[in-house]
């Protein structure tokens, strides 16, 4: 028993050094792990103290910088929250994310998004300015797409692998239904993005895609070789939620807003219309004009 004893106890010395011997030789430093994806950006308001954090989402990182540093040094949200966080993310989860669990304070996103999640009764988000309506086309690098049955069997088809888009996905979809066409028949492609989309097409994996027509697409695309899907495809618009009735932030957004959008390179984006008269007292709604 006695030898026992001794292995044993010899044992749990070895045991006991073996982790004073490792200590040592650990930095005591804490370790941290490098962020792999970047996807906020945070500043401080002139109230530090305060511990209210306004929430901004994008699917734009530029613009979550700019607006969330603009609003930080905005006086009217300093006198509310300490701090402003801004997240930016490219796909429509994202988005839906965000509205679906009503985390944003402020957000960009299409209005099917905020109507499917009743996020305007659920967390009374307001609209605050909307972009101009669009046109959603078929887009091809090589002939004008014919709207037909026969014309869409024997192609590859690139449509983005998001149920909400409406141009990369409901109205294509409500096309080849209209026309009586199976979407087991068809050879499609689905993206994450509408960026992703155009680079499928430009390197010769799909024959067409459907998405909306950008200023800079006549650099890889002929703009002979689309054609409309459907035409008045409502913008995305900026939504504020609010659970209280807090206009002096909402107009502080709003020109905020406003301001931003005349510093934007594609002329979509300069295209903004203000859906609140914030020049006089009472603050009124009033829609689109």
């Amino acid at each position: 028993m006695l030898h026992k004893a001794a292995i044993v106890t010899f044992m749990f010395i070895v045991l006991l050094f073996s982790w004073f011997a490792g200590q040592m030789a650990v930095d005591e430093k804490e370790i941290v792990f490098p962020v792999m994806i970047e996807t906020s950006t945070t500043c401080q308001t002139t109230t530090t103290a305060n511990q209210n954090q306004l929430i901004v989402f994008t699917p734009s990182k530029y613009v979550a910088q700019l607006l969330t540093q603009n609003l930080c040094d905005d006086k009217v949200v300093a006198k509310q929250y300490g701090s402003v966080i801004g997240y930016w993310g490219y796909r429509t989860v994202d988005s839906l994310e965000f509205v679906g669990k009503g985390i944003a304070d402020l957000i960009l996103a299409k209005n099917n998004i905020m109507e499917a999640f009743r996020a305007e009764t659920t967390y009374n988000y307001q609209p605050v300015v909307g972009f101009s309506d669009y046109t959603a086309f078929f887009i091809s690098s090589k002939e004008k797409p014919l709207i037909t049955k026969q014309y869409f069997l024997d192609k590859k088809i690139g449509l983005l692998d998001y149920p909400t888009s409406r141009s990369g996905h409901i109205l294509p979809k409500q096309t080849f239904k209209q026309l009586g066409l199976n979407i087991a028949q068809l050879k499609i492609t689905y993206a994450s993005s509408h960026n992703e989309l155009r680079e499928l097409l430009a390197n010769g994996q799909v024959d067409l895609i459907a998405s909306f027509w950008r200023e800079n697409d006549s650099k890889r695309f002929s703009k002979n070789y689309i054609t409309p899907i459907s035409s008045n495809v409502a913008g995305t618009r900026w939504y504020l939620k609010m659970q209280h009735n807090n206009t002096d932030l909402l107009c502080a957004v709003q020109s905020h807003l406003l301001s931003m959008s005349k510093e934007q390179s594609f002329r979509y984006y300069q295209d903004v219309e203000p859906y609140w008269q914030c020049n006089n007292y009472p603050v009124t709604f009033i829609g689109e004009l």
